[in-house]
């Protein structure tokens, strides 16, 4: 099974604090790096997590508040001074083309590469490649904002040691049957059903990030369940009124929403900097309703 792996670079407070970065993640697959979010900093959280941004296929943008997307100009200024040529693909909400291309079009002799920009309307795929899926997902935030849920291509199936020694089938002929082929036995002794032959293909692995917006439940309408579900946590239930004025969760919101997708394992981030001194309450809350919780906290390295 290919490594699926997701690196806090920033936590996403929802002010700036000493303890935390602003919002970005990593998330590699087969040797292809996907950032989600790109708050102030984030290559240097890059670089001393040793996330290998020469790898960098695409970014993904929530929204177009500070904290999720001003990394992203000196971001795509030193790719370029790394000696990048490959296109890069970046994903946002309307307004992308708006603020970022201005500074595109100054730094123009700086960035050598061609950065492409996808302004999302509506909910959809927007990003697939060889070996996942990227689906868009309308949140309820003050301005517009996406979640994104990562899917994995499902693989081949996996072919029987056992029957590859009993029929003595040649390395050359393995692939032909995880594509589903069958095997005529040189032996005389008859053609073998695929079905014989393989067990299941590994369930495909997938991530959603769901960052900022008032807790959905009925994103399970739109989700499968996910193996690994990031979901906001700004504050906890004894400023839930502050989480409502402000389009944000509490960290018992956010459980409300892991349960609701059946979801295997929760993180929680973005926390208010009233917090800064203590997490405790906010990842107690979560987890007396969704045991299964961990805070987001920059360095955490998950593989799904």
């Amino acid at each position: 099974m290919e490594k699926f792996e997701l690196t806090i670079l920033g936590c996403g407070s929802a002010k700036p604090t000493l303890r935390h970065n602003p919002a970005c993640q990593a998330l590699t697959l087969r040797g292809r790096l996907y950032l989600i979010d790109c708050g102030e900093g984030a290559q240097q959280a890059a670089m001393r997590f040793q996330v290998p941004l020469s790898r960098l296929e695409a970014v993904f943008l929530s929204h177009l508040h500070g904290d999720h997307c001003l990394g992203l100009p000196g971001l795509l200024c030193t790719l370029s001074l790394h000696k990048r040529q490959q296109p890069l693909d970046v994903y946002g909400p309307k307004g992308l083309e708006m603020w970022l291309r201005p500074t595109l079009n100054f730094y123009a002799g700086a960035i050598d590469y061609d950065v492409r920009l996808h302004e999302l309307t509506s909910e959809g795929t927007c990003y697939e490649d060889s070996g996942l899926s990227v689906n868009n997902i309308a949140l309820d935030h003050r301005v517009a904002c996406y979640g994104y849920v990562f899917t994995e291509r499902q693989g081949l199936p996996h072919i029987r040691r056992d029957m590859i020694d009993y029929l003595h089938i040649p390395f050359h002929a393995i692939r032909a049957i995880k594509e589903g082929a069958g095997w005529e036995r040189p032996d005389g002794g008859g053609f073998v059903p695929h079905e014989r032959l393989v067990t299941p293909a590994d369930a495909p692995r997938s991530y959603a990030y769901l960052s900022d917006t008032r807790p959905l439940l009925t994103l399970a309408n739109k989700i499968a369940p996910p193996t690994l579900l990031y979901h906001e946590a700004t504050y906890t239930e004894l400023h839930a009124a502050d989480a409502a004025l402000r389009y944000h969760s509490t960290a018992r919101g956010a459980a409300t929403v892991a349960q609701a997708l059946c979801a295997q394992q929760l993180l929680i981030g973005h926390f208010s900097s009233r917090y800064e001194k203590d997490e405790q309450p906010i990842l107690d809350e979560a987890r007396a309703l969704f045991p299964n919780t961990r805070l987001a906290n920059e360095g955490l390295r998950l593989t799904l």
